[in-house]
C-alpha cells in the first residue's frame, strides 16, 4: 500500500527570509493578500513591517488582526467578511499556530462556506480553497507545514481537528529571527509542543520512512537546543535550530499523524482555555509512560535521538529513560500541572468523562501505540491533575 506524502510547494528557511515574502507571492501570481494576524503582532509593528514589504512588491494587502488564541467558529465570522470585502486572492497567516490555523480555516470558508464542522475529522477536504502562505513567529506548532487546522466549535466547545490537502499552505516563510522576542514560557510550551509532534509522528501507527527521518531529526535538534533557547532567548543558534525542528516536526506529523497526547490535549484547551502547547506539555510524560509498552523499539529510538540512551542500551531501558527525561525536561521548564495552573478540581473531575469522549471522537487516540479505552483516558486525566 502506498503512502501519500505532501509538503508546501515551497519553503523559504533562514534569517531574513521574511524579506522574500513579496517575491514568493509574485512567483505564485498572487496580488491581493489578506494578512491574518493578531493584535499583539500589530502592536509590535511586525504586521506593519509585513504590509510595507508587500507594498514594496507592488501587491495590494489588507489586514485582519482579530484572530484569537485557540480560534473558534465565532472568531472566524468577521474574517470571512473581511476576505470577501478585500476580494483577497490569498491569505498570509502571520503568527503562532492560532493565526496560521485561522488563515487556513478562512481560506476554505471564504471559498466554500460553512459550517466549519463539516470539515472536521474523519472528513478530509481537498477541494477548492484560497492559497495560504504561512509565516510562523513561534517555534512549535509546525502549522506552516501541515494539512491540519484546529478550530473550536463555539456552540459545543468541541475542539475540532479539520484535515485535508486544502488546509496545507502553498508556501511558508521560516525565519527564526521572528522568534527572538519570544518569552521563556512561550519558548518552553511551543518547544515541548514541537517535541510532542516529533515523538508522536514517530510512534504513530501511520508512521512511514519519510515522517520517521523528519521526526528523528527534529528530536535531535530539540534535545540540544530547547533548554538553551529557554534560558537565553537571544541565543540565535538555538533559536534557528528550534525553528527548523518545529517545521520538520510539522512535516513529520502532517504525513504521519499525532496520537493520544493531542487527542487528550484538545479538550483541555477547549474547556479550560489552556494554550495548546502547554496542555500538550501537561500530558506528554504521563501519556508516554502509558504508551511505551505498545512500541518499545520506537520509543527507544526516540530516546536515542534525544541523547539519553546509547546504541547499546536495550530498547526497554531506552524507552523508560525517555519517559524519565521528559519528566525532568518538563520540571526544568516549569510546566505547571492543571492544579497549579489554577483549574478547579471539581470542574476538572466533572468534565473528565466528556473530555475523554471528545478525545476518543477526534480519532487521534486510534493512532497511538496503545489504543486506550475511554476509562483509561479518564484515569490519565486524573493522574496528571496534580
Amino acid at each position: 500500500m502506498s503512502v501519500l506524502i505532501s509538503f508546501p510547494r515551497q519553503v523559504r528557511i533562514g534569517p531574513g527570509a521574511i524579506k522574500e515574502l513579496g517575491e514568493v507571492l509574485r512567483g505564485l501570481r498572487l496580488r491581493r493578500p489578506m494578512l491574518v494576524t493578531d493584535a499583539f503582532l500589530v502592536s509590535t509593528g511586525l504586521a506593519a513591517r509585513v504590509v510595507t514589504l508587500l507594498g514594496e512588491s507592488d501587491l495590494t494587502p489588507a489586514v485582519f488582526d482579530r484572530t484569537v488564541a485557540d480560534p473558534t467558529t465565532a472568531s472566524l465570522a468577521d474574517g470571512v467578511a473581511a476576505v470577501h470585502a478585500h476580494q483577497a486572492d490569498c491569505l498570509i497567516g502571520l503568527g503562532g499556530g492560532s493565526p496560521m490555523d485561522s488563515a487556513k480555516a478562512l481560506a476554505v470558508l471564504a471559498h466554500q462556506g460553512g459550517p466549519m464542522r463539516k470539515f472536521k475529522a474523519p472528513n478530509s477536504y481537498s477541494g477548492p480553497a484560497l492559497p495560504v502562505i504561512a509565516v510562523p513567529t513561534t517555534a512549535g506548532s509546525g502549522s506552516e507545514a501541515t494539512q491540519f487546522t484546529v478550530i473550536s466549535d463555539s456552540d459545543t466547545s468541541e475542539k475540532m481537528l479539520c484535515t485535508g490537502l486544502s488546509f496545507l499552505p502553498v508556501a511558508a516563510i521560516v525565519d527564526f529571527e521572528l522568534t527572538i522576542s519570544m518569552p521563556p514560557r512561550l519558548t518552553a510550551d511551543t518547544g515541548v509542543d514541537a517535541l510532542t509532534h516529533a515523538v508522536e509522528a514517530y510512534v504513530s501507527r501511520k508512521a512511514n520512512p519519510v515522517s520517521d527521518s523528519l521526526a528523528l531529526s527534529a528530536i535531535r535538534l530539540i534535545a540540544g537546543n530547547l533548554k538553551r533557547a529557554y534560558r537565553d532567548g537571544s541565543d540565535a543558534a538555538a533559536r534557528e535550530a528550534m525553528m527548523l525542528a518545529s517545521t520538520q516536526a510539522g512535516m513529520a506529523f502532517s504525513n504521519s499523524s499525532v496520537a493520544l497526547v493531542h487527542g487528550m490535549s484538545r479538550p483541555i484547551g477547549a474547556h479550560f482555555q489552556v494554550a495548546h502547547g502547554l496542555s500538550n506539555a501537561m500530558l506528554f510524560p504521563a501519556v508516554t509512560q502509558f504508551s511505551v509498552s505498545g512500541a518499545p523499539k520506537r520509543y527507544a529510538e526516540c530516546g536515542r535521538a534525544f541523547g539519553v540512551a546509547g546504541a547499546d542500551t536495550s530498547d526497554s531501558v531506552a524507552a523508560e529513560v525517555l519517559v524519565e527525561a521528559l519528566i525532568e525536561l518538563c520540571a526544568e521548564l516549569e510546566v505547571p500541572t492543571p492544579r497549579s495552573y489554577g483549574i478547579d478540581p471539581h470542574d476538572w473531575e466533572s468534565l473528565t468523562p466528556l473530555m475523554a469522549q471528545q478525545a476518543m471522537a477526534s480519532g487521534s487516540p486510534a493512532n497511538n501505540p496503545v489504543v486506550p479505552t475511554a476509562q483509561q483516558i479518564e484515569a490519565i486525566y486524573a493522574g496528571v491533575y496534580g
